[in-house]
């Protein structure tokens, strides 16, 4: 059975793409078709999104653009006000019509979140509950800089509160000054019930494939969809 996992992060600008696209290079290391999505996206110039543009050169089956990308958004900034803008409303309906298609086609579904895990996308709805309706395990990812533990401690929470899973947490060294590091990583390791499944150094230039190799995917909480 298809099996899929929603990346959400601590925060916008923390990683969650490269670890979404390092997964996608290491499932398909292990023999397995994978399919990235990313349901909503910002910052989209001409119709066009990096993230997207990644996830697809990360996959290893080819779908329709709107069924990985439902929701393109031309201004960088929270996607409900951007959808405003743009006269239209998002619907998590449509997103889940688009990741049924998407299992069909794929062993893994990698779904990539927007912002942070409570992010606003209409005027009812976040990205908490997107993932609900995708029924996914959760993949953490933490910016390690100074105020990670509150926020990675509070998104966790979070994710608790609506029934998912936790599958795995990855701390992305996002600051190359960060002062205590190991120990800041060690006290999320006590604190967060599940897996570390990777700390991804510091690299401005960083690599979604060679960082596959560093994902302790075996480790991860999987559930069936």
């Amino acid at each position: 059975m298809t099996r899929g996992y929603f990346v959400t992060g601590t925060s916008t600008g923390v990683g969650k793409t490269l670890v979404s696209c390092a997964l996608l290079h290491a499932f398909r290391r292990n023999g397995e078709t994978a399919v990235g999505m990313k349901p909503v996206a910002s910052g989209c110039e001409e119709g066009r999104c990096t993230d997207v543009d990644l996830l697809v050169a990360a996959s290893s089956v080819t779908a329709r653009r709107e069924l990985i990308n439902p929701y393109t958004l031309i201004p960088p900034i929270a996607p409900h006000i951007a959808a405003q803008r743009a006269g239209i409303e998002i619907n998590v309906d449509t997103i889940r019509e688009a990741w049924l298609e998407l299992k069909k086609i794929a062993d893994v579904v990698i779904v990539e979140g927007i912002g942070g895990f409570l992010v606003p996308l209409n005027a009812h709805q976040n990205s908490g509950d997107m993932a609900r309706a995708l029924d996914l395990p959760v993949v953490l990812v933490v910016g390690v800089q100074l105020g990670c533990l509150n926020h990675a401690l509070l998104t966790a929470q979070a994710v608790g509160a609506t029934g998912l899973a936790l599958a795995g947490w990855v701390a992305n060294c996002i600051d190359p000054h960060m002062a205590a590091l190991d120990e800041n990583v060690f006290a999320l390791e006590e604190r967060l019930d599940c897996p570390l499944l990777a700390v991804l150094p510091f690299d401005s230039a960083a690599d979604a494939k060679k960082l596959a190799g560093l994902l302790n995917v075996p480790a991860m909480v999987q559930d069936c969809v």
